[in-house]
Order: structure tokens, then sequence, then C-alpha cells
């Protein structure tokens, strides 16, 4: 079997992804250093547990990352001869399952404190030999878990649409959507203070069913690309422009009388196929390998396009998936 040629980043986007790496190893530090603040003083609060928990599980996006960028600069083999690319298909699957199946789990949680009607305190600590209500504390120690995730995923969030990297887009969003957990948590921690009992359960409901939303969404990103759904733009919002561009080119070329394009994501790249009808077949060998060259360096992303001429379109062998 013939292994896929070794595929290696532009320049510019080798350069992104070396930030990007940078930025998830800072990641670690920084949300290991909250992780242990909050634990410092989490106290009985639910939603302090709940947020510290919160905090320990926006680890494993940067862990799947790094794994990911590793693995999949593997060369293609007689073993893996379509490449190591899936693998960052596979982090993301990982992840968004974690962060599903805790958010699910937190969610259950809170649920059941409210409807026992459990009633958490916080107590009073002693420090510089004074009385300090311990919720001081941890409301402290929830501002300063917001700030570090929020400067991250400004950072990350542009990294990830110019890497098509779905993984590191589903960290930096749940990194921005950190100052959201902080806030509620803090209003747990007050409410309690002013003896609403269900404030901190309700803050804790509140920050689960975030974490459970961020995996359910990542989840269904991840299931739909391993079953080779249509390529997409890595962020909704931004416009998918490649199919037009790769349509235009084969509208452009004279020996090409109808074309049929299909696009999946692998990983952070995309492959297909383009089947074409051609209206002469002199040099057909070396005008098909010319024109797969000229459309793989349409766009980076571009690993894998095979060109096959066909007689119609209508053949079994492109007809699930395709489209002009």
């Amino acid at each position: 079997m013939k292994p896929r040629a070794p595929y290696k980043l532009p320049s510019q986007q080798d350069a992104h992804v070396r930030r990007a790496v940078r930025l998830q190893i800072l990641s670690l530090l920084l949300m290991a250093s909250v992780i242990s603040v909050m634990a410092a003083v989490m106290g009985s609060s639910q939603a302090m547990r709940t947020a510290w928990l919160e905090d320990t599980l926006s680890l494993i996006p940067p862990i799947a990352f790094l794994i990911a960028v590793r693995v999949r600069t593997r060369k293609p083999n007689d073993r893996w001869p379509y490449g190591y690319h899936r693998a960052v298909s596979v982090s993301f699957l990982v992840a968004a399952t974690t962060l599903t199946v805790f958010g699910a789990l937190l969610v259950s949680d809170a649920v059941s404190s409210l409807v026992r009607a459990e009633h958490p305190t916080i107590g009073y600590v002693t420090l510089c030999g004074e009385q300090l209500w311990q919720g001081w504390l941890m409301i402290a120690a929830l501002l300063y878990s917001v700030v570090p995730p929020l400067v991250l995923g400004h950072l990350k969030l542009p990294l990830a649409r110019e890497l098509h990297a779905k993984v590191l887009l589903a960290d930096a969003k749940m990194n921005k959507a950190d100052w959201m957990t902080g806030g509620a948590a803090a209003l747990g921690v007050l409410g309690i203070g002013f003896g609403f009992w269900w404030a901190d359960a309700v803050a804790a409901l509140a920050i689960s069913w975030s974490v459970l939303q961020d995996g359910v969404r990542s989840l269904q990103t991840s299931v739909a690309d391993l079953m080779d759904r249509a390529a997409r733009p890595v962020d909704e919002k931004e416009q998918f422009d490649l199919p037009a561009r790769l349509d235009a080119y084969f509208r452009s070329l004279p020996w090409v009388r109808e074309h049929a394009i299909r696009l999946r994501d692998e990983g952070d790249v995309c492959v297909g196929e383009v089947f074409v009808v051609v209206t002469e077949d002199a040099k057909l060998v070396e005008r098909v390998a010319h024109a797969a060259r000229e459309a793989r360096a349409l766009d980076w992303r571009l690993y894998d396009l095979v060109v096959m001429p066909v007689l119609t379109l209508d053949g079994e062998e492109h007809r699930d998936g395709a489209h002009n």
C-alpha cells in the first residue's frame, strides 16, 4: 500500500502552531495556579467546588491539543498510509466527551442539592491576628481565576481560526467564557453571606450548565467531523470559500466540461476528490497531475486532493456526497 506524501505546514502556519503550543503550555501553568488557589479557599461552597472542577476540566483541551500537534506530524507509513491527522479529531472527541460527561454530572449534583435544600455555611479564618469571613478570600480567588483564561482565550481565538483548529477554538471559547463562571460563583458565595442558602446551588447549576453546553456543542462537531461531514469553517461565523474557489478553478480549465467536488475535514486539514468529465483525453495524465497540484496550491488546508476523470457525473463512484 502506498502511503500519502508527508504534509508540511507553510512557514506562516508553522509559526502560528509554535505560538499556539507556547500559549497552551502557559495555559497549563496559569490554570494550575488558579486551581491551587481555588482549592485552598474552597470551603463548603458548592459553587466554589463546581468552579474549581470547571477550572480543572479546562486543562483537558490544552493537553489534547499538545498531544495532537505532536502526533499529527508523524509521517504516513505502511500501517497508517493516510497519516496521523485524525489525531486532531480524536483529541477533540476526547475533550468534548469529557466535558459533556462531567457537565452532566455537575448539573445532576447541583439539582440534587436544590432538591435536598442543603444549607452550606462559610466560616471565619484568622489572618494576621484578625477574624476574616472566608467568603472574602473565596471571592478574591474567584476574581483571580477569571483573569488568566480571559486573556488566554482572547489570544487563542485568532490562532484557532488561522490554523483551522477546532480543539483550539473550543478551548479559546471555554477560556473566554470563564469570567461567567467566576461571576456566578462569587454571587453564590455572597448569597450564602446574605442568608440565601439556595444562591450557592443555583450558581453551581449555572456553571454546570455552561460546562455541559460547551461539551455538547464540541461533541456534536467532533462526531460530525469523524463521520466525514462536508468541510466547514472552524468557526461557523466565518465564510468558508474553499469549495467556491476550487469550483472557479476547475471551471476555468478548457479541457474540463463538467466537474463535481467533494471535501471533508481531516483534523486541521481538508481532503477530498474532484471528479471531472473531460472534453479531450490528449495528455490527460499530465493535465490531471498539473490540475491537482494547482488546486492544492489554492489553500494550505488542502492536504490530499484527488482529481479523477470520469465518463459521467452520474457514476456510482461519486454519487453520494458530491456537489457542484
